[in-house]
């Protein structure tokens, strides 16, 4: 009998309850700045106790923009595994800011050296499914191909499939070419982090996730897909000329398909959420006379497990022993 590996996912919950709880603060108030910077703090101080040797891979922001979290910084105790961290404070900063669905926390880690790094690189065209559809899709196909090959894995008809788009003026063409297929369509104004997961939970009613979004987020997105034996393929996408030929020196290729094992190469896949707003997939943080209650969710690639966490969190008791804004 292999005796068990320390699970490193729940102590990044701690994490991803630390930033909801501060960014929640900020609902409806219309303040993303302010929301961002709450949930980054506190995320930040989070990390700084969790037993690990960690990198930031995928950041918050540049190094002389404190308190980022900002690519290649050190975060954790120090102490082995060395790994490699994504972090997304808050998936979905309009949503909270509006008061709107949807709004998360989320951490990923995998192995050091086995994250995708997006370099100059802010834009990644996706396509995510669910473990049904894996290896069945093919982001170079047209719509219509890949629609009818997750119908046919879901046994179902493509009337019956929900695609999930982000809702942008560079999306129209795509989105007329699912209603031409037949298909359901959400459209979310930020968020595709969560929306790229939901496609790998069935209560979600989500099957595809289609278009552009944030390649950052691809990473992370790549993470809780792993995590779920779900399926991302990406392709970067520049926003000009300049862009391109910066990212193509340093060896990026516009025209490769990045599959999972690209975006992480890891067996051993933690990720975290925990729910800032209501959405289909966590409830959002409630701040109750008795305590503030999260719900979160905690996976991991290497066993499988699927954990849902509902914390119920004494406020006063945590300002005594934390430094992290409750």
């Amino acid at each position: 009998m292999i005796a068990p590996t320390r699970n490193l996912a729940l102590e990044l919950v701690r994490v991803t309850e630390a930033a909801a709880i501060a960014a929640g603060r900020f609902m409806g108030r219309g303040d993303k700045e302010g929301a961002d910077r709450a949930a980054v703090e506190a995320m930040r101080v989070m990390l700084q106790s969790v037993p690990m040797d960690g990198v930031v891979v995928i950041g918050e922001g540049e190094k002389d923009e404190a308190p980022m979290l900002y690519k290649d910084e050190k975060v954790g105790t120090g102490e082995p595994p060395q790994v490699d961290i994504a972090v997304d404070p808050i998936d979905g900063t309009r949503p909270l800011a509006t008061g709107t669905w949807n709004a998360i926390s989320t951490v990923a880690l995998a192995p050091r050296g086995t994250m995708f790094d997006c370099g100059p690189c802010v834009y990644m065209n996706k396509l995510a499914v669910g473990p049904e559809a894996k290896g069945l899709v093919d982001i170079r196909a047209p719509v219509e191909v890949n629609l009818s090959a997750v119908a046919k894995a879901k046994g179902k008809s493509v009337q019956d499939l929900t695609v999930i788009v982000l809702d942008r003026p560079r999306h129209e063409k795509l989105i007329a070419e699912v209603r031409r297929c037949g298909a359901r369509i959400r459209l979310i104004p930020d968020g595709d982090v969560s929306a790229a997961f939901m496609t790998a939970w069935p209560e979600s009613g989500i099957d595809v996730l289609v278009g552009i979004g944030g390649a950052p987020e691809g990473v992370i997105a790549a993470c809780a897909l792993k995590a779920m034996g779900g399926e991302l393929q990406g392709r970067l996408v520049a926003r000009s000329d300049e862009e391109k030929g910066k990212a193509e020196a340093l060896g990026y290729s516009f025209d490769q398909v990045l599959y999972l094992d690209d975006l992480v190469a890891a067996d051993d896949v933690c990720f975290a959420a925990t729910g800032i707003t209501d959405g289909e997939l966590l409830r959002g943080v409630k701040y109750t006379g008795g305590g503030i209650v999260t719900e979160s969710l905690v996976v991991r690639s290497l066993t499988g497990t699927v954990r849902w966490i509902r914390g119920i969190h004494r406020p006063d008791k945590l300002r005594r022993v934390s430094r992290t804004r409750w």
